[in-house]
């Protein structure tokens, strides 16, 4: 097994974190705003000002150089291209999505259930879609490793 190509994983977590912003803001902040405005409302909760946006675009790209950096790990050992993605952008969804939105939004009762099954199910796409397009972007180092060390005697 080779190393991580870690420009590329770099580059690709980048372009998937973008890709999840984008995505995350049509789902959130245009398809699902005056659900999330509405249970904002019932909270107290005014909009999100510049300094929130900007930290959750932050987060989206972290979270996408994550999803490649696990993609590059897990590609040898799981095989062909989009399978490995699949399953890397469903663990990092079920994870970094399900399991915090059932345990925010839905266990505590603070936002509606049903809003909760949307943004999750958006986050599902967002995540897939990013994955999938960062990990078109990664490729293993060309680079042929060095000699095998010498065996200690």
């Amino acid at each position: 097994m080779g190393k991580i190509n870690v420009g590329r994983a770099f580059l690709g977590g980048i372009v998937a974190g973008i890709v999840i912003d984008i995505l995350g803001w049509i789902a959130d902040g245009v398809i699902l705003s005056s659900r999330w405005a509405a249970a904002d409302k019932v909270l107290g909760i005014g909009a999100f000002g510049t300094g929130q946006m900007i930290s959750f675009y932050i987060l989206g790209l972290i979270a996408g150089v994550i999803i490649i950096w696990f993609y590059a790990a897990c590609k040898p050992r799981l095989g062909t291209r989009y399978r490995t993605a699949l399953n890397v952008g469903l663990a990092i969804w079920i994870v970094a999505y399900v399991l915090p939105n059932a345990g925010f939004m839905y266990i505590t009762g603070l936002y509606p259930h049903n809003l909760m099954v949307f943004t999750t199910l958006g986050n599902l796409v967002e995540v897939l879609v990013g994955t999938f397009i960062g990990a078109a972007l990664y490729k293993e180092s060309s680079v042929l490793e060095a000699a095998p060390k010498a065996a200690v005697v």
